[in-house]
């Protein structure tokens, strides 16, 4: 008999879930990178655990809120989540953010603890560089329409095909320019230590996060850290998805054995 998984659809303009119907022990909260929006977790919830529920965010600018004009301030979209997200915010749950989308859990994480709660059990921080240690990562927002789409190609972010086609690229290319631009020109500002551990996913190749950039995130909290590396570049997960949603499973429903706190 086939199994059935939940799909990740959309309950509200910032939240997509993959309901369990409330079976779940602990809920998974994702975080999307420059220009993708919440379907980029829509195989994810497939692969987690039955006893993890998975929701993902959804900025305007993309998929079903393309006509809505993308994000430009990170504390406007800090103070919005904090309260558009309640719905999912309840029982045990955990961050994952990709790139920007790891700087945008961060400061949720942060602003959450700074109110008095509820803050997640766990944060994985993926292919990010940490506050003050990203100097050498070139600079994409300014890049022209061309130099930028070859780039997030040589990445691995958008595939060859996709980029050949004009239309899809002409509504891809604002967005992904906006979210380049908002998070190049962000700074995390100093602050409390967060209480949640954190743990770091890389890849052991990538230019976006290179590995002596990751482990200044351990001055972040007071929670535990760890690192975790996957071979590959800045969307090494696309390769190894599976065995990372292992080891975020493992780390969040068996905390003590998993071994993702050090």
């Amino acid at each position: 008999m086939d199994v059935e998984f939940p799909e990740l659809v959309a309950e509200t303009p910032y939240v997509w879930r993959a309901s369990r119907g409330g079976t779940h022990r602990h809920r998974l909260i994702c975080f999307p990178h420059a220009g993708a929006g919440a379907g980029a977790y829509a195989e994810w919830a497939g692969l987690v655990p039955p006893e993890i529920e998975l929701a993902a965010v959804q900025l305007p600018g993309r998929q079903n809120r393309i006509a809505e004009d993308p994000v430009t301030a990170v504390g406007p979209l800090v103070r919005v989540l904090t309260q558009a997200l309640r719905p999912v915010l309840d029982g045990s749950f955990s961050f994952f953010g990709h790139s920007g989308g790891a700087v945008l859990a961060f400061e949720l994480a942060r602003a959450l603890q700074a109110r008095g709660g509820p803050r997640p059990n766990h944060l994985f921080l993926s292919a990010q560089p940490a506050p003050g240690s990203g100097g050498r990562v070139r600079v994409l927002h300014d890049l022209t329409d061309e130099e930028l789409t070859a780039e997030v190609v040589r990445l691995g972010g958008i595939e060859p095909e996709i980029a050949e086609d004009e239309d899809v690229m002409a509504s891809l290319l604002p967005t992904l320019r906006a979210d380049f631009d908002l998070w190049e020109h962000h700074e995390i500002a100093p602050g409390p230590r967060l209480e949640s551990p954190i743990t770091v996913l890389g890849g052991t190749d990538d230019p976006r996060a290179p590995l002596d950039t990751l482990d200044g995130w351990r001055e972040q909290t007071d929670g535990g850290f760890a690192t975790r590396l996957f071979p590959g570049g800045h969307f090494y997960f696309l390769g190894h998805t599976a065995e990372l949603i292992d080891h975020i499973g493992r780390a969040v429903l068996e905390p003590e054995t998993a071994g993702a706190v050090s």
